[in-house]
Protein backbone atom coordinates (compact mmCIF):
# COMPACT_ATOMS: atom_id res chain seq x y z
CA UNK A 1 0.00 0.00 0.00
CA UNK A 2 0.93 3.55 -0.65
CA UNK A 3 0.88 4.53 3.55
CA UNK A 4 3.65 5.92 5.03
CA UNK A 5 4.83 5.74 9.02
CA UNK A 6 7.68 6.83 10.97
CA UNK A 7 9.36 3.99 12.78
CA UNK A 8 12.07 3.30 15.24
CA UNK A 9 14.98 0.54 13.65
CA UNK A 10 17.94 -0.58 15.44
CA UNK A 11 20.61 -3.64 14.61
CA UNK A 12 24.13 -3.95 13.36
CA UNK A 13 25.55 -1.86 10.23
CA UNK A 14 27.87 -2.93 7.50
CA UNK A 15 30.78 -1.71 9.84
CA UNK A 16 29.19 -3.75 12.94
CA UNK A 17 27.96 -0.25 14.18
CA UNK A 18 25.13 -0.62 16.46
CA UNK A 19 22.31 1.82 15.59
CA UNK A 20 19.14 3.22 17.17
CA UNK A 21 17.60 5.64 15.03
CA UNK A 22 14.24 6.76 13.52
CA UNK A 23 13.20 6.25 9.73
CA UNK A 24 10.57 6.39 7.15
CA UNK A 25 8.45 3.32 6.32
CA UNK A 26 6.74 3.62 2.94
CA UNK A 27 4.82 0.57 0.82
CA UNK A 28 3.22 -0.87 3.81
CA UNK A 29 2.42 -4.25 3.84
CA UNK A 30 1.96 -7.32 5.90
CA UNK A 31 4.68 -8.70 5.23
CA UNK A 32 7.31 -5.62 5.73
CA UNK A 33 7.67 -2.42 3.97
CA UNK A 34 9.96 -0.20 2.75
CA UNK A 35 12.38 1.49 5.10
CA UNK A 36 14.59 4.70 4.35
CA UNK A 37 17.35 5.61 6.82
CA UNK A 38 20.94 7.05 6.41
CA UNK A 39 22.78 3.71 7.38
CA UNK A 40 24.48 1.27 5.28
CA UNK A 41 22.72 -2.16 6.08
CA UNK A 42 23.90 -5.31 4.75
CA UNK A 43 21.36 -7.94 2.58
CA UNK A 44 20.53 -10.70 4.73
CA UNK A 45 20.89 -8.74 8.55
CA UNK A 46 17.77 -8.60 11.39
CA UNK A 47 16.82 -5.18 12.22
CA UNK A 48 14.24 -4.56 15.25
CA UNK A 49 11.59 -2.22 13.73
CA UNK A 50 9.18 -0.38 16.31
CA UNK A 51 6.11 1.67 15.59
CA UNK A 52 4.58 4.23 16.95
CA UNK A 53 2.28 2.51 19.82
CA UNK A 54 5.73 0.71 21.34
CA UNK A 55 5.18 -2.49 19.54
CA UNK A 56 8.57 -4.28 18.12
CA UNK A 57 9.45 -6.75 15.56
CA UNK A 58 12.73 -8.26 13.75
CA UNK A 59 12.75 -7.65 10.12
CA UNK A 60 15.12 -9.08 7.72
CA UNK A 61 17.05 -6.75 4.90
CA UNK A 62 16.07 -8.19 1.66
CA UNK A 63 17.11 -6.08 -0.55
CA UNK A 64 18.67 -2.53 -1.42
CA UNK A 65 15.97 -0.57 -3.63
CA UNK A 66 18.37 2.96 -3.75
CA UNK A 67 21.29 4.69 -1.86
CA UNK A 68 23.78 7.49 -1.92
CA UNK A 69 23.20 11.37 -0.44
CA UNK A 70 23.48 9.95 2.96
CA UNK A 71 19.83 8.43 2.53
CA UNK A 72 19.39 4.22 1.41
CA UNK A 73 15.90 2.49 0.60
CA UNK A 74 15.83 -1.24 1.44
CA UNK A 75 13.33 -3.67 1.39
CA UNK A 76 12.12 -5.60 4.98
CA UNK A 77 10.58 -8.40 5.34
CA UNK A 78 9.39 -9.72 8.93
CA UNK A 79 11.16 -12.77 10.15
CA UNK A 80 8.08 -13.66 12.32
CA UNK A 81 4.43 -14.34 11.16
CA UNK A 82 3.14 -14.22 14.29
CA UNK A 83 0.06 -11.83 15.04
CA UNK A 84 2.41 -9.34 16.21
CA UNK A 85 3.65 -8.93 12.69
CA UNK A 86 -0.03 -9.42 11.37
CA UNK A 87 -1.31 -6.02 13.14
CA UNK A 88 2.40 -4.69 13.62
CA UNK A 89 1.13 -1.51 11.23
CA UNK A 90 -2.43 -1.59 12.81
CA UNK A 91 -4.22 -1.61 9.27
CA UNK A 92 -5.70 -4.61 7.60
CA UNK A 93 -4.63 -5.33 4.57
CA UNK A 94 -6.90 -7.17 1.75
CA UNK A 95 -6.85 -10.80 1.21
CA UNK A 96 -5.73 -12.27 -2.29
Amino acid sequence: MALHASVGLSGEDRQKAAFTMPAKATNLNKHGAIVQLNRDLPLGCVVVVKNQRGAQVSARVVSQLSGGAGHRTYGIEFVEKDEQAVSFWGISFPTA
